[in-house]
Formats: C-alpha cells, sequence, structure tokens
C-alpha cells in the first residue's frame, strides 16, 4: 500500500498548498475587478475532479503501474551513478523529457484526449484548471508510458513516483493570468505561466504548441513552442466537443465515452488514433459538439 500512501499524504500535504493558492489567486483577480476569472462552482468541481484523478491514480497505480514498472526495471540496465542526488536529477529531466513526448500524443490522437480532454474544457484559465484532470490519463495507461523509460534504464519505482509528481505539482502555479511574465531567463529555460497560456489557447495559432512540463527547452528543440506575445488573442476551452456538466463525475469520463460513442456511430476504428478534431472535420457533422448533454444539460 505504499503508493496508495504516497499519494494520499501528497493530497494531505499539497491539497491545502493549492485551495490556499486558488483563494489568493482569486482575492487578487477581484481586487483588480476581474469578476469573470473565476466561477466558485466551476472551482468546486475543478477540485472534484483533481481529487476524483488522484485517488484513480494512485489505485492504478497500486494494480497495474506498480507491476508494469517493476516489470519493465528487471528487464532494463539497472544503471546508477552511485551518487543518489546525480541520479535523481537526471531522473527528474528524463521523466520531464518523456512526460513532453506522452502530452503530444495526448494532444494528436483522440484515445489520449480521453485523458486530457477536461483539463482543456475550461473556459477559464485560473489555478483552479490546473486541479481539472481525469483518472483516464491513468487508466488508459499513457502516463504509465512517461515512467516506463526510467523504468527501463534502473531508477526506482519510488523515486520515479516523486519525480513525477513534483513535475506535476511545478505545473500547477503556471496556471494563472495573475503573472505576466517571469525574467528572460526563465522565461527561456522553464514552462511560465505565459507560455502555458498558449498552449490552453484554442485560436489556430495556440492549438498542439508548448508541451513542455517543466522544462521549454524540449518544445524549443522540436518546434512546438509559441511565444505568447506571437500567439495572437488567446481563448481558452475546446471547439469540438465542449464541457456542458459541473459534475465532476461526468466530467472525468465523458470524453472516454464520446470516443465509443463516436466509433459505434461512424463504425470507423481510425477515430481511436486520429487527432481529436478529425471525427468533425472528416465527417463534417458538427451536430454532436456539445456530445456531453447525455450527461447533463447546459450550465449557464
Amino acid at each position: 500500500m505504499n503508493e496508495l500512501t504516497g499519494a494520499m499524504i501528497f493530497i494531505l500535504l499539497a491539497g491545502p498548498v493549492f485551495i490556499s493558492v486558488i483563494a489568493l489567486e482569486r482575492w487578487w483577480l477581484l481586487r483588480q475587478g476581474r469578476t469573470e476569472a473565476y466561477d466558485v462552482r466551476e472551482s468546486l468541481a475543478n477540485i472534484g475532479t483533481g481529487f476524483i484523478y488522484k485517488v484513480g491514480d494512485a489505485l492504478f497505480l497500486i494494480v497495474a503501474g506498480s507491476a508494469a514498472y517493476l516489470g519493465v526495471h528487471s528487464l532494463g540496465w539497472g544503471w546508477s551513478s552511485g551518487h543518489g542526488w546525480l541520479d535523481f536529477m537526471l531522473l527528474f529531466v528524463l521523466v520531464d523529457f518523456t512526460f513532453y513526448w506522452v502530452h503530444r500524443f495526448m494532444h494528436a490522437t483522440r484515445y489520449g484526449w480521453t485523458g486530457h480532454w477536461v483539463h482543456h474544457s475550461s473556459e477559464r484559465f485560473n489555478f483552479s484548471t490546473a486541479l481539472r484532470q481525469t483518472p483516464m490519463v491513468s487508466f488508459n495507461g499513457v502516463m504509465l508510458v512517461a515512467l516506463l523509460p526510467p523504468a527501463l534504464v534502473g531508477f526506482p519505482l519510488e523515486y520515479a513516483v516523486v519525480a513525477l509528481e513534483l513535475n506535476l505539482f511545478f505545473q500547477f502555479f503556471i496556471h494563472t493570468e495573475a503573472i505576466r511574465r517571469m525574467p528572460a531567463w526563465f522565461e527561456w529555460l522553464f514552462n511560465t505561466p505565459s507560455h502555458h497560456r498558449v498552449h490552453h489557447g484554442s485560436n489556430p495559432a495556440q492549438i498542439d504548441t508548448n508541451f513542455a512540463g517543466v522544462f521549454m527547452l524540449w518544445d524549443r528543440l522540436f518546434g512546438t513552442f509559441v511565444d505568447e506575445r506571437d500567439a495572437g488573442e488567446i481563448r481558452y476551452g475546446v471547439d469540438h466537443r465542449p464541457a456542458t456538466t459541473l459534475n465532476p463525475l461526468r466530467l472525468v469520463f465523458a470524453e472516454f465515452f464520446s470516443l465509443l460513442r463516436d466509433v459505434v456511430r461512424y463504425r470507423d476504428v481510425r477515430i481511436i488514433w486520429k487527432h481529436p478534431s478529425w471525427v468533425e472535420q472528416h465527417y463534417g457533422d458538427n451536430s454532436h459538439n456539445n456530445v456531453q448533454s447525455w450527461v447533463s444539460p447546459p450550465q449557464s
């Protein structure tokens, strides 16, 4: 039960930090006259999805994730520098590198999107948006892929889990409009609120950009970086299949059931590995853009 215990400890320790930062940001934005930046009902839904995600993620790690990791680890190189601090630094960079590619996969395929759609479905961008997650990212095995290269190298499971959790902890703090720009050197090296606002944009110049977790180096190297100053006006949310419910349980599974419905409806399994917007573009049918109407009436 070590992994579940660790996840629960993370929730207990990180949870109050996240809630405090959310409350502080809301207070600050209200002082600035940004009354539209927060919706209390949506924020509560985001916190709810975050809790469901974290518990589901822990259960998956216990049932399947740890077994897969240890299986790959037993076949791997068993490498170690002999210096714990150096090993962890290298591990952290490796986890961030693999997260970049896993993140790109989640945006490139409808299957991957089932574990990421909910995070992009909010039309607001604030710290509570960071918690808008789904356990589908674990259940579909996508996030597990980010841990397999460290297993192959030989890093211990508990260290790999800590490295990934720290990566995700860092990413919480880039979901805000309250911070405009960081120092130039920081903007070049690290992911920042400015870069991540572009990633959450739904206009053409913003879609499928800035996939980094911590280090912006990967986007700069692989041609997916777009500076906020060159991205145009940012519009948050998703164009296809926007959210129409604030029920956390329905939110976390909505895109998965939407995928199944589309495969059955069009009798086309290609939908699974095509781009998330491919079904609308290929079949030219926008009648089901609000596909979540089956789970809840639209929220005003």
